[in-house]
Formats: C-alpha cells, structure tokens, sequence
C-alpha cells in the first residue's frame, strides 16, 4: 500500500531539536476518518502528554464530518484522543521526558496500510540563537542553489 502524508507540523522541526522519533496509531471514529480522508485536519497547535501510563494527543484539531448520519455531543473538533503505543514505547518515552527535560511533539500524520498513523518527534526546545543559526543555514542552502 504505502504511505501517504496527511498533515505535516512544518514548525516542530524549526522549533525543536530532534532527538528521536516515534510512530503511533490513533484511536478516531468514523465520522473522524472521513474528515482526515477530506483533508481537514490540524496539528499545529496539538501536543502529547502521558497520563496513567498511555499517551494522548491534545488539540489536535479534526473538523466535524458534515456528512454523518450521527453526531454525538462528546464528538468535539479537538477533543483529547488516545494514542495507540506499546507499554514499552510510552515508559521509555516518559522516562526521557523526565530526566533529559525533552517535549513530545506530533510531527506528521499520514496514512499507512490504510490506517491513521502519527510520527512523533521527542526532542528538546531551541533558544533563540539556535533558531537563528536555522534561518542563516537555511538561507545560505537556498543562495548556493540559485547560483549553481
């Protein structure tokens, strides 16, 4: 089948340094599966927390299927949804969120085997000046470029 990318997060890798990544299924309705299938998803504001040993997206921003047959009240845009990993994954994960002081952040969301899979990046905020050094790198890619 392959994989086909959804949504991307373009400002986590701006914002973060990339430490490692990690891919998990998400827990959706139908109605949810439609509106992702119709391209009407966000990540950008979303971000992931471990609570009781399993990880949830929060904010994570799927628009209502204008089509559905039902609708219940609890099926709100940016409701918290589970994310489906092994206990393994989310205790090694949790343990590096604690003692290396590191952020989980939903990076891309694409499809795979015609199932709903997120890539999450653990990795650590950058300061100021280390945003900079992006933009210069960035900027002196795209002249070396222009000019060959």
């Amino acid at each position: 089948m392959g994989v086909k990318d959804i949504t991307v997060n373009k400002k986590a890798r701006f914002n973060y340094e990339i430490i490692d990544t990690y891919e998990a299924g998400i827990s959706l309705t139908g109605p949810e599966i439609k509106s992702i299938r119709a391209g009407d998803v966000s990540i950008n504001e979303a971000f992931i927390i471990i609570r009781k040993g399993e990880a949830f997206v929060i904010n994570m921003n799927i628009k209502k299927y204008d089509y559905a047959n039902y609708t219940p009240k609890s099926l709100d845009p940016t409701r918290t949804r589970k994310l489906l990993l092994h206990k393994q994954e989310i205790n090694r994960m949790l343990k590096r969120v604690t003692l290396e002081q590191l952020t989980l952040v939903p990076y891309k969301l694409y499809w795979k085997d015609d199932h709903v899979k997120m890539e999450i990046i653990l990795g650590k905020g950058k300061k100021l000046h280390d945003k900079r050094e992006t933009i210069k790198k960035r900027d002196q890619e795209r002249n070396a470029k222009k000019f060959y």
